[in-house]
Formats: C-alpha cells, sequence, structure tokens
C-alpha cells in the first residue's frame, strides 16, 4: 500500500506527465515557435499549476529535443538548421523503408484498405485545397505503416524523429503541386506493398523521403542538396 509520501510523487508525475504533454502539443502545433523563449511563470498561470511541474516539464522536453536550457537565458522551443533537418530525414527515410518493406512481406488486407483511405482523403485535401487537412492525414499515414509494421522499437525512433523534425518541416507541404507529388509516391507505396515486394516497397518508402527533402529545400528556396 502507498504511504502519504508515494502518493504525493505520484501525483506529481502525474501532473508533469500531463504538464509535458500539453506544453509539446503547443510546441508542435506552432502555438509554441522555435526560437521562442518559454516563460515559466505564465506557462503555469496557463495550465493553473505551480512553476514545479512546469520545470519538470520542460526537462523531459529538453532530453526529447523539443527544447533547450540557454546558460543563464532561461528554456526556448528548438530551432533546428537546414543541416539538422536533413539529418533527421535520412534517419527517417532508413525507418520508413524499413517499416515499408516488412509490410510488403506480411500485411493485412485491412491494414491495405485502411492505408487506401488515408491517400484517397490527402486527394480530396488537395482538391479542396485544405493544406493543414493534408498535412494531419499525411501524419495520419506514416503512424499507420510505423503501426502496422509491428516494430515498436522502429516506432519509438520513428515517433521522436517526427516530433524533432516538427519544427521545420511544415512548409516543405504548403503548395498543392506539392502535396499532389507526395501523396503520388504514397500511392507508389502502397502499391509496392500490395504486390508483396518487400525491395520495392523499402526503395518507394525511402525514396518518399527522399523526394520530401527535395521539396523541403525548394520551399525554403535552396539547392537540393539531398543523397541517394
Amino acid at each position: 500500500m502507498l504511504d502519504t509520501q508515494s502518493i504525493d510523487i505520484v501525483r506529481t508525475q502525474s501532473l508533469t506527465s500531463l504538464v509535458q504533454r500539453e506544453v509539446e502539443r503547443l510546441i508542435l502545433t506552432g502555438e509554441l515557435a522555435p526560437g521562442e523563449r518559454i516563460n515559466e511563470q505564465h506557462l503555469a498561470a496557463r495550465l493553473r499549476v505551480s512553476r514545479g511541474p512546469v520545470r519538470e516539464a520542460l526537462r523531459g522536453l529538453e532530453k526529447a529535443r523539443l527544447v533547450e536550457a540557454r546558460v543563464n537565458r532561461g528554456v526556448y522551443v528548438r530551432e533546428i538548421s537546414v543541416e539538422q533537418a536533413l539529418e533527421i530525414s535520412e534517419m527517417r527515410g532508413l525507418i520508413t523503408g524499413f517499416a515499408c518493406a516488412r509490410l510488403a512481406a506480411a500485411s493485412t488486407a485491412e491494414q491495405r484498405a485502411q492505408l487506401a483511405q488515408l491517400i484517397d482523403a490527402m486527394a480530396r485535401a488537395i482538391e479542396a485545397g485544405d493544406a493543414q487537412g493534408y498535412y494531419e492525414r499525411n501524419l495520419a499515414f506514416h503512424d499507420a505503416l510505423m503501426d502496422y509494421a509491428g516494430n515498436q522499437r522502429a516506432k519509438e525512433m520513428y515517433d521522436a524523429l517526427v516530433k524533432e523534425s516538427h519544427l521545420g518541416r511544415r512548409k516543405s507541404l504548403f503548395s498543392q503541386r506539392s502535396m499532389a507529388e507526395s501523396n503520388a509516391e504514397h500511392r507508389a507505396i502502397l502499391d509496392a506493398i500490395r504486390t508483396g515486394d518487400p525491395e520495392a516497397a523499402r526503395i518507394a518508402g525511402e525514396q518518399h523521403i527522399v523526394s520530401g527533402r527535395r521539396r523541403f529545400l525548394d520551399a525554403l528556396g535552396l539547392v537540393s542538396a539531398t543523397r541517394g
């Protein structure tokens, strides 16, 4: 049976977890922008908690590489450079290719149907000019790939990379042309999975991320420097 001190620890840890999830949401949705200084006092007041859980939550987010503590200056939402964004993308490409290959080797009709539904939903978002709707379904498609691949460690690594990449990747999918190109690549991935060819699926998955890297650089007005 837990004693009073243990109960207090559990309560504090639970509150810290809730605060961390909410601050993470504010960062990932852009409400707290890259480079923005996080005011612990204002955040605590907004969330109606003391500064202790906020401080602990920020430490957790620093480990997740979403914020950074600057000596004598406070805690800031992390900014990632173009080079860092490309490094993250390279790793996402490897994991995505791995997941696609696993699905080509073993996937269910229901899983393939769900992926097709997400692709169709993205197509409708493109037609409607709904960039936000496309972005959300794009994330759902890639989440589904990782879920269906059935490798928990790969999914954990992928999720961490995606959260970090949120700090700089949205702008690459804003144009209708970019969204259409990206969704065509989704269809190519699904086609390769349906054929049951793991190598073709791996290549389709990796190439999709490579092309996404090119779109990211194009959106920044930079010459593509992708490899592979």
